[in-house]
């Protein structure tokens, strides 16, 4: 029988090189989250606790540093009706003032001689033209005054449509309220140890097909002796779930290829190590996609704990979480 000769061509050893270097430099651009390579000089986090970026961006024009529609909508529940009350307040205050100066005759039924007394119904009835409610004891009773009312009244109606707007804006836009454990932990799994943290769904309402994404920024000293900053991706045990209607323990086991083999605390310090987490979801109350931010730094890494059970099945039939045993450890050998 008579085999076939397949000539092959050895590629010379700078050719090989070369492809090394470009697979390289494409994981490396792969693995970029964003953030740059040169984010050296100074030791803080990249990703805040609350999921902002700590990123302060300088010579940046008013109005995009403004982003009033934006803040408006993020902001808490507290700052959004503080800041409408006082909008309201101010604006009345604003008007009354105007009348005022336009002449007290102005309005009708303003017959105290009291200036005190003058304000306060030239203010109320700022409200009522701004709230077109009109009760009809105090009116206009110039053209001056008419018109600065006529004014009002369209400041009111505009102001009332945004107001209304952005209160629909923020019930309507979709939030992941997952809760994060103030702590990581190194602990043993199998027969290796593992960097874990915990998460759980604050709300009632269900998520389904939670992705997560693990990534470790570390910083690294070039050989001629420049610092640049790596990311690499930490595979996890499990990165996705079809249902998460209870907690959910996300698990890197140290195994001989992770990052994070061989650490030890003090080289996680020394490398500015940060755990930078993004979690994507489906809410099925709003059928949108929604999302959610975490880090950890290296002093909020745990070593030698483990998390404690958050299950209480003493009731039979129902399985009951704890939402306050979230960050509740215990101390476990590790390997």
């Amino acid at each position: 029988m008579r085999t076939r000769r397949t000539n092959t061509v050895a590629q010379p050893a700078e050719n090989l090189r070369g492809t090394d270097s470009q697979l390289v430099r494409q994981e490396e651009q792969r693995q970029d989250l964003g953030f740059g390579t040169k984010i050296n000089s100074g030791f803080g986090r990249l990703i805040n606790k609350d999921g902002s970026f700590n990123i302060n961006r300088r010579n940046e024009s008013f109005w995009d540093r403004l982003n009033l529609y934006n803040r408006l909508i993020t902001m808490s529940w507290p700052q959004f009706f503080g800041w409408v009350l006082l909008f309201y307040l101010t604006a009345n205050l604003f008007f009354a003032s105007i009348y005022l100066l336009a002449g007290a005759d102005g309005l009708k039924g303003t017959t105290d001689v009291d200036n005190f007394g003058l304000f306060w119904k030239a203010y109320f009835f700022s409200s009522q033209t701004m709230t077109t409610v009109g009760y009809g004891h105090i009116a206009p009773n110039t053209f001056t005054a008419s018109l600065i009312a006529s004014f009002e009244s369209v400041i009111g109606l505009l102001a009332f449509a945004l107001a209304t707007g952005l209160l629909y804006g923020r019930f309507s836009r979709p939030v992941a309220h997952i809760r994060f454990t103030k702590k990581s932990v190194l602990a043993p799994y199998l027969d290796v140890n593992a960097w874990m943290f915990r998460i759980i769904n604050a709300r009632a309402n269900q998520l389904i097909d939670v992705q997560i994404e693990v990534s470790l920024s570390m910083l690294e000293t070039k050989p001629d002796g420049t610092l640049t900053r790596r990311y690499s991706s930490l595979k996890l045990e499990r990165q996705q779930v079809n249902f998460f209607p209870t907690n959910w323990t996300l698990v890197h086991p140290i195994t001989e290829d992770s990052p994070l083999h061989g650490c030890t605390p003090e080289d996680l310090a020394r490398s500015d190590a940060e755990f930078l987490i993004l979690l994507r979801a489906t809410d099925d109350t709003f059928s949108q996609i929604v999302h959610s931010r975490h880090s950890y730094r290296y002093d909020e890494v745990l070593w030698g704990r483990k998390f404690k059970p958050m299950f209480d099945s003493s009731r039979q039939g129902l399985v009951s979480v704890d939402l306050n045993a979230l960050d509740d450890t215990y101390v476990a050998a590790l390997n």
